[in-house]
Parts: structure tokens; sequence; C-alpha cells
């Protein structure tokens, strides 16, 4: 039941909803740089240097750090602090589990070009270019750009806002590749394959091509933490 005190009430709350809305801009600004490869999983997060460097409060940067653990992105240790997190091989086959669900639903109803095609061939200009200098972590930022096209297919911001924290969660899953060449490289030839229907229309052709492609990625990480763990290396 609404009273008259309702909106009183309300009015105590002014200064916690400005605090978060700051907090969601910077998770925002940390997500972006986890997904861009600037963080490395296992990292520490200083509270000082960053605060410093964005110039927000402890309270903004704690709540921000709430909500990327919340995202899986990063982890708080008692005593210690809080830590960029190190995905498992369960999280890699969450991971694409989810992607697959997503990607090829978005590609499956196409039936002309879409408007978005140039930005697509694009990112995959990017790559090349990446590939072609020897920027690898580069070429995987541009990898992911490809997909992140892929999923702005689907025409819903919903979806798009909820693979933007898988898509930081996986440039944490791709550090576990000792050799970024080894992993990225081989998926250009197969970025410009799916050209060729996304540019046609040929929605099932390309949910087809791009659900081989996922499946392939996922089987060669969780090689990659297999190998890891027989190595003893800490995952």
């Amino acid at each position: 039941m609404v009273t008259d005190e309702s909106p009183l009430g309300l009015e105590a709350d002014r200064g916690l909803l400005s605090r978060t809305s700051t907090a969601e801009r910077v998770a925002g600004v940390l997500r972006t740089r986890i997904a861009e490869g600037f963080f490395l999983p296992g990292s520490r997060l200083s509270e000082q240097d960053i605060g410093n460097a964005l110039g927000v409060s402890r309270n903004t940067l704690r709540e921000s750090f709430r909500l990327l653990t919340h995202e899986r992105l990063l982890t708080h240790e008692l005593n210690r602090g809080v830590f960029v997190r190190v995905p498992t091989v369960d999280d890699v086959r969450d991971i694409y589990r989810v992607r697959k669900l997503v990607e090829c639903a978005a590609v499956r109803g196409i039936t002309e070009r879409p408007a978005s095609y140039d930005k697509i061939t694009a990112t995959v200009a990017e790559g090349d270019e990446a590939a072609e200098t020897g920027r690898w972590q580069d070429l995987g930022t541009a990898n992911i750009r490809f997909h992140s096209e892929i999923v702005a297919l689907t025409g819903s911001e919903r979806v798009v806002e909820l693979m933007q924290g898988l898509t930081a969660e996986l440039r944490l899953v791709f550090h576990v590749m000792a050799d970024p060449r080894r992993f990225h490289e081989r998926y250009l030839p197969r970025n410009r394959e799916l050209l060729g229907p996304l540019g046609e229309g040929d929605g099932r052709r390309a949910e087809k091509l791009l659900a081989a492609y996922l499946s392939d990625a996922e089987a060669q990480l969780v090689e990659a933490y297999s190998e890891r763990s027989a190595d003893g290396a800490s995952l």
C-alpha cells in the first residue's frame, strides 16, 4: 500500500542510486579491460591504484568489484584482496554451451545480408592485420569483436548485455593457451569462411559452420587445460 510517507523513504536512497550508477560505469570500464586482455587471471587488483586512476571513491570501487564478482570475473579472498578470477575447465564447457545457444540462434534466421555486414567484415580485416604484424593479443580482441557482432544480429539488447560479461570471461579462458598464436590464428580463415553465407543470407549454412567452429574451439581449450593440469601448472 502506498502512503504519504513513501516519497520521503525513497529520498533516503538517492545517494545510493548515484553511487550505484557510478559503480556500474566503473564496472563497465574494468569489464572492457578484462575483455581486451589487460588484466590477467590471478592478478591482484589494487584499490588504491585503480581508484586513483579512475578518480572514484573506495566505496564506489568496491561496489564495482562486487558487481564483477557476481559476473564471475573477479574473486575476493579474505585478508588478501580482490583478484581476477582463474576460470576452470568446467567454466570453459559452460561458456561454450551458452555461446552455441546464442550465436547459432543469431545466424539461424538470416535470409538476407545483415545491415551490419560491413562491421562484421571489418573485424575480420582487423584480425588479418593483427596476424600480419604478429600482434596476437590484438588478434584475439578482433576475434572477440567478430563474435560480438554475430551476437548483435539477435537485435536484442538483453542478449548483447548478457554476452558482454561472458566475453570478458572468455578472454580469461584464452590466457590458458601458452601460445596465443596457436589458438587464434587458425580461426581467421574460418571467420572469413563465415562471411560467405552471411553475405548471401544463408543462415542455415552459417549456423552449421559456426556450430562446428565453436565445438572445435571448445575442444582445443579443454585440451589445453588438460595439458596444463598434467604439467602441474596452476589453472
